[in-house]
């Protein structure tokens, strides 16, 4: 494996929030936010996997604003957790928070040089 393998980096992004959804207490706003983080911080990793496919540049671009989108949500839902103290295992939520900033950075520059090589 490559030193930086950027599907494997969102792979284990996935795991990390189906395991912090497998923590969360069963109440009714953890469900609730629970199955929110659990769609929007699997779907880089099924997305980055449909971009690999994609049919043109523009589709690229696309497929990687869409996981951008999912992204940014994820930390939000994250930056709830946190703040509404639903999350009792601070250092996963911890590690959420500091990997989807990473990513979203990695996903704003890839978009960045994708645009500007379009044109």
């Amino acid at each position: 494996m490559r030193k930086y393998d950027l599907e494997e980096r969102l792979i284990d992004f996935s795991v990390a929030i189906i395991n912090l959804v497998d923590v969360l207490p069963n109440t009714k706003a953890s469900n609730h936010l629970g199955g929110q983080i659990l769609r929007s911080g699997t779907s880089p990793a099924l997305n980055y996997g449909e971009a690999q496919s994609s049919e043109s540049k523009k589709d690229f671009i696309h497929k990687f604003k869409v996981i951008l989108k999912e992204l940014r949500e994820t930390l939000v839902c994250i930056k709830i957790l946190k703040k509404s103290k639903i999350v009792l295992e601070s250092e996963l939520a911890d590690f959420l928070h500091k990997e989807s900033n990473e990513l979203i950075s990695i996903f704003v520059k890839s978009i960045e040089t994708a645009q500007r090589n379009n044109n």
